[in-house]
């Protein structure tokens, strides 16, 4: 029997009968759905009154138009199209009729809407563009709002990294739910430009007219090349006319009309207009500096790119990051600017033609295919198959119970969204204090019963446990020379779960449990998350993530830093932690007090640190954060996994680890060093001979292979299922 295709409900607060970039990316959004085999029903914001973007949806298999208008779903439709309310009560309508297992939404307004709809948690889509740009604009009320979309939002989809880095830093809940979605450019398989200049230059702009699009400033281009010696004209494809302020509408239609060397064609459909864009020469994607600071890409771009163009643009970041510092065609503010970058490559045709491969491969990354292929990997994240042994119409019943589910979560989440899976929490308040009739009757419903720590509600459950009934206990560091395990009776537990075969070893050795049942599954690294670019100069970033209580030595890392300053001044150590003094438990307790004074105090006055440590805030958005980090440091005593080195490893960075007992047993020895003079030696090396790259290549396809999140998964997957526990989860391969 096959698996019917996922269903997907696509609406985006726009109006399709105007072709801009926010209605383009309705008709890509929903070409890009059905692509990766979804069955796509996209409802229309206002009535069909040109079908140049919905004619050519209703030729592509499994998209569905659904039209409110036309088949009067609503009574008082107003004449500008649904408002924000009238499409969340059509959705949740067409979605109490047949379940989606998508809702893809653009859209703040209505995308905070669709949040506050229980019916609709867990299962939108967001595509974030109309939020807040800039530090100042994150109010409490934005920032509240944005919490509540990022928490009913199954996926936040972000044009760019920079809109991802940014929404994390400025919300947490996003972290972890974002994913990096670009624009969708599709170009007609036929529609190439030819790669030359012709005798008069034509230039290319296609989209709406406004003011910060500078399009009224392009019809001033003609006569500013002219001045160059450049016969030119401007080709302007569009029909939407900003209204305000009104002297301006009027100016830019005169522009348009009356302008010598202007050729306004009007409205099209999007494949007429790619195909008179391809026959110029160049593409006009200049805009007012007050956008520089867009998180997003315009779609126009990577279009003209696409053709094969040479796009005239701002000097931006992003744009530096996706054409190449030394781009050719980055215009200034003024018009002589782009007539004078314009007039020298149409002198100079290798200018030209370097301008226009830039473009071209940074359009190649935005096919209709990458988008497919980046929609079917959420669409196995979101909607895994059954698995083996699990039957959807008998599902499997687990418990997962705990004090503090925070290295669970994940795995708790991903378990529940298995066919044949129903997972109930029993989040306990304390160590001791709980619900104990909730308890209860989850002890008498489960099937499978998880103790996220082995304290007192790995004790509960074991009493209360039934013959045919299966315990799981992951026992943690914390908990191994504590009571709790001495008083658990072990032959209630089928299984005690271990992070690390050298904790593993401990735990048979200290609590003479027997061997087969002390198993290690190990900590988990989403290294799809991980997985970003790093920032230019990461490599002489080291970083270190939690230095409290002082057994996480960060005196040792000072250490390391002193003594690559003493061989090159540009290494810098970034801290991401909370302070000592944000934990009673350290802060009270004198030699802890002293130990960081001390270290503090060392920063502040050797010369070599003071101006080289930075400390950043505690917080989820650690994939953020290690863009800018090359190679993250465990100085620790101990530790019984310490994942901040496999973090860093994922992402593209190097890990440098002291011999903690048990490392080896974790990490390839290859990262190990024995002190710390040695640890900055083998550091330095890598950097001064150009080996980054490489090594951190290395690195990540060990840590990966052995701790991504899809291989731990599965290995929770068989023992929760099946009970079983593969041989390998206890010796993980690192090398």
């Amino acid at each position: 029997m096959s698996t019917p295709p996922p269903r997907a409900l696509l609406y985006g607060d726009v109006d399709l009968n105007i072709i801009d970039g926010s209605a383009i990316w309705a008709q890509s959004m929903a070409q890009a759905l059905a692509a990766a085999g979804c069955e796509v029903t996209l409802l229309l914001k206002s009535p069909v009154r040109t079908d140049r973007l919905t004619a050519p949806l209703t030729e592509v298999p499994g998209v569905r138009l659904l039209r409110p208008y036309e088949d009067g779903l609503l009574p008082d439709l107003g004449p500008k199209g649904l408002t924000p309310e009238q499409a969340v009560t059509l959705m949740t309508r067409q979605d109490e009729r047949r379940r989606f297992d998508l809702v893809v939404v653009r859209g703040r307004r209505l995308a905070g809407l669709a949040a506050q709809e229980e019916s609709l948690s867990g299962r939108l889509w967001t595509y974030l563009t109309d939020f807040p740009h800039g530090v100042a604009e994150f109010t409490a009320t934005a920032t509240a709002e944005l919490t509540e979309i990022a928490l009913a939002s199954r996926f936040l989809l972000c044009q760019t990294e920079e809109l991802r880095a940014f929404l994390e830093s400025s919300v947490p809940a996003a972290c972890g739910r974002s994913v990096l979605f670009p624009p969708v450019v599709v170009v007609p398989d036929d529609v190439r430009a030819e790669g030359e200049v012709h005798a008069r230059a034509r230039l290319a702009y296609t989209g709406k007219f406004a003011p910060r699009w500078n399009t009224l400033e392009m019809t001033e281009l003609p006569a500013e090349l002219a001045r160059l010696g450049v016969d030119a004209e401007v080709v302007m494809i569009g029909d939407k006319i900003h209204s305000d302020p009104p002297d301006w509408a009027k100016r830019m239609r005169r522009g348009l009309e009356d302008t010598e060397g202007v050729d306004w064609r009007g409205g099209m459909s999007r494949a007429d207009a790619l195909r008179q864009a391809a026959e110029c020469d160049f593409g006009l994607s200049w805009r007012d500096p007050s956008m520089d600071a867009s998180l997003e890409l315009s779609t126009k771009v990577l279009e003209l790119g696409a053709l094969g163009l040479p796009v005239v643009l701002n000097r931006t970041p992003m744009h530096e990051t996706m054409l190449g510092g030394d781009y050719p065609l980055f215009a200034g503010t003024g018009v002589d600017s782009v007539a004078a970058v314009v007039a020298r490559a149409y002198a100079d045709r290798a200018v030209y033609a370097d301008a226009a491969e830039r473009c071209r491969r940074a359009a190649a990354d935005h096919t209709l295919e990458r988008a497919a292929e980046r929609l079917r990997r959420c669409l196995t994240e979101a909607l895994p198959p059954a698995p083996a042994g699990a039957d959807p119409e008998r599902p499997l019943k687990v418990v997962v119970a705990g004090h503090d589910l925070k290295f669970f979560t994940r795995l708790a989440d991903y378990l529940d969204s298995l066919p044949g899976l129903d997972v109930r929490i029993d989040q306990w308040e304390g160590l001791s204090t709980h619900d104990q009739y909730r308890s209860r009757e989850l002890a008498g419903w489960a099937d499978v019963v998880i103790c996220e720590w082995c304290g007192p509600n790995a004790l509960f459950y074991a009493k209360w446990k039934r013959p045919d009934q299966r315990l799981v206990v992951r026992l943690h560091r914390f908990e191994l020379y504590a009571e709790w395990p001495r008083r658990l009776d072990v032959d209630k537990v089928d299984a005690v779960v271990c992070v690390s075969p050298h904790y593993a070893d401990l735990t048979r050795e200290i609590t003479g449990w027997p061997a087969d049942k002390v198993v290690v599954l190990p900590n988990w690294v989403d290294d799809e998350q991980l997985r970003r670019p790093k920032l230019a100069g990461a490599e002489y970033s080291l970083g270190m993530i939690g230095i409290a209580p002082s057994r996480k030595r960060l005196d040792r890392g000072l250490d390391v830093l002193a003594e690559l300053r003493r061989m090159d001044p540009r290494y810098t150590l970034s801290i991401k932690t909370k302070q000592p003094w944000d934990y009673w438990w350290i802060w009270n307790r004198p030699e802890e007090r002293a130990y960081f004074e001390g270290v503090y105090r060392r920063i502040q006055r050797d010369d070599r640190l003071a101006s080289a440590v930075v400390f950043d805030p505690f917080g989820p958005d650690v994939a953020t954060w290690l863009r800018r980090v090359g190679i993250t440091l465990s100085t620790s005593d101990d530790e019984s996994f310490h994942l901040a080195p496999a973090e860093c490893a994922a992402s593209g960075g190097v890990p440098a680890l002291l011999p903690w007992p048990g490392a080896d047993t974790i990490y390839d020895p290859h990262w190990i060093h024995a002190d710390a003079v040695e640890m900055a030696e083998a550091i330095h090396t890598v950097v001064s001979e150009g080996r980054f790259e490489e090594e951190a290549e290395r690195a990540r396809t060990e840590v990966t292979g052995a701790y991504g999140l899809a291989r731990v998964r599965s290995l929770w997957t068989d023992l929760v299922v099946r009970g079983k526990v593969p041989r390998t989860a206890s010796t993980p391969t690192v090398a």
